[in-house]
């Protein structure tokens, strides 16, 4: 298989290829993945499922080591395509504590970061075209 990103690929079913997209796919469009559910109550608020994670949004650990635990955003690692969370930190055999990468499908998005305004802009929109 080559290495080089087709924007012209639609979809497989093979993982290996899924991997391979998500892999090679230019930063711009990797942004995009990084998008997690609302919760019950945000999603009636703004009628849309999911939103990008930005840093400050406070999200709910749904799957995993963390789950259950609720935290904000610390770094989005844009190239892993993966977010660190405050309240989910590994601690080393020195007693360090390291962030701990989660993958934003594990999240579900309890409080949003709106102070810029044109996030606020674009997430209120979403509920008028629909």
């Amino acid at each position: 298989m080559k290495n080089n990103f087709s924007r012209h690929w639609v979809s497989s079913t093979s993982p290996k290829k899924q991997r391979k997209y998500r892999t090679n796919a230019p930063l711009h469009i990797k942004r995009k993945m990084l998008s997690a559910h609302l919760s019950k109550e945000l999603r009636a608020k703004y009628k849309t499922r999911n939103v990008l994670l930005k840093k400050g949004d406070t999200v709910l650990i749904a799957r995993g080591k963390f789950k259950g635990k609720e935290g904000k955003i610390d770094k989005v690692y844009t190239k892993q395509l993966k977010v660190s969370v405050d309240s989910a930190k590994n601690v080393t055999k020195k007693g360090n504590k390291v962030p701990f990468k989660i993958r934003p499908s594990a999240l579900i998005i309890t409080d949003l970061n709106l102070s810029d305004a044109r996030r606020l802009e674009k997430i209120e929109s979403y509920g008028k075209t629909r």
